[in-house]
């Protein structure tokens, strides 16, 4: 590691550094159940890929539709960390109706829950990841922050496959053991992140009047839309599962793709945060989308694992180079007392593309295959590619 490098780690607050293990712990619990949820789905409650899209895009989306709520709220009352907390509870106490399922009508309720507490804990959060960290180094702690969130995404179903291996595929003994790095992850929040005193006195106002939200400005909406478009290109990640079984490879081992998958998020995500606070974040994004393009067009090729394997990994680049950068422009474009608001509207726009996303390619795939699914994607990137075109004056 660099010496430049080294200096740019130890300037990052101490309390972005906990909120990133405080992410890493409970995506290793969440992503333990999550890279199994689809093969359990199919194998086990015997469910169908349109089944599979709907209950990924309703879970994904009442996540981040929760999230302009949780986010306003924490505008309101000026306080940040008791609603991060409050959310992680609410996701590591409902880990264990996944264990319990017998059916699709508890799966659904388990996610639903599970992203309703993700969805509370996530504005609030990232406003306060922009509240401690000073603005010339905001895209280094976002992608931090995203860097160790997304080695729980690889541990976890790295940790998931071996559980499996070693007990015979028993998914819901696996699903129980989630549950442990869940409650690490609340301890942690609780006794180490102290949120800073705010300057003066604060007066709550609604932070979603009228008023407020002009406040808002051109640059932050244009911001929301190219994240809604950006999250239409790209469906749930549980077609990439599904893409990876299509090639025979055994159950058990099927998780190692997105273990794969975020191992390259992980690795990209801190450089590519640092490179967006020295360079044009339009420059980025349409990097971002080309190598998204390319791994759709990669994944619809064929299902040899190998061909999967390729695919996944630039799909890992292209999230490394867009989802730090993404909460970075959010940041950059809104007043501080508003942040939470900001980041809340930001994934509702989101959260209601990742629905009509995941739906879209659960029918694709169940009546035109899984090829036609990817190329639909890559369509979609085109479109969002447009929508860059169309960036307001003075957007980097």
């Amino acid at each position: 590691m660099s010496n430049i490098t080294k200096e740019s780690l130890t300037k990052i607050p101490n309390g972005v550094w906990v909120l990133g293990f405080v992410s890493l712990l409970m995506d290793i619990s969440s992503e333990m159940i999550h890279s199994l949820l689809p093969l359990f789905m199919v194998t086990v409650l015997g469910a169908s890929a349109l089944a599979v899209g709907v209950i990924e895009g309703i879970a994904e989306s009442t996540a981040l539709l929760v999230k302009v709520f949780s986010g306003a709220l924490s505008d309101y009352l000026g306080k940040r960390k008791g609603l991060a907390l409050f959310g992680y509870a609410m996701g590591a106490l409902t880990k264990p109706m996944f264990a319990i399922a017998s059916g699709m009508g508890m799966v659904l309720s388990a996610r639903f829950l599970d992203r309703v507490g993700k969805g509370v804990r996530g504005a609030p959060r990232d406003a306060l990841i922009a509240d401690i960290t000073p603005a010339e180094i905001r895209g280094a702690a976002f992608g931090l922050r995203q860097s160790l969130d997304t080695v729980g995404a690889f541990l976890g179903p790295l940790l998931g496959v071996g559980l499996m291996l070693l007990w015979a595929n028993d998914f819901r003994a696996v699903f129980w053991v989630a549950v442990i790095p869940g409650l690490m992850a609340v301890a942690l929040l609780l006794f180490g992140v102290h949120e800073p005193e705010r300057q003066g006195e604060h007066k709550p106002t609604n932070p979603i009047s009228r008023a407020n939200l002009q406040r808002l400005g051109a640059s932050y909406w244009w911001v929301v839309g190219i994240g809604a478009v950006f999250t239409l290109a790209r469906f749930s990640e549980a077609f990439l599962v599904l893409r990876a079984a299509q090639g025979g490879i055994a159950v058990a081992l099927v998780p190692l793709v997105m273990v794969a998958m975020n191992v390259i998020y992980a690795a990209s995500a801190y450089p590519f945060g640092k490179l967006s606070d020295s360079m044009s974040h339009t420059k980025l994004l349409v990097l971002g989308l080309v190598v998204l393009i390319a791994a759709d067009l990669v994944l619809a090729s064929g299902d040899h694992w190998t061909t999967v394997l390729f695919g996944v990994a630039l799909w890992g680049v292209h999230m490394g180079l867009t989802q730090g950068l993404l909460a970075r422009m959010v940041a950059d474009a809104t007043p501080s007392d508003l942040r939470g608001t900001a980041y809340g509207f930001f994934n509702l726009m989101s959260g209601l593309a990742m629905l009509v996303a995941s739906v879209l390619a659960g029918l694709l795939w169940d009546k035109l295959g899984a090829a036609f699914t990817f190329y639909a994607g890559a369509g979609f990137c085109v479109v969002a590619g447009m929508a860059l075109a169309a960036r307001p004056a003075g957007a980097r």
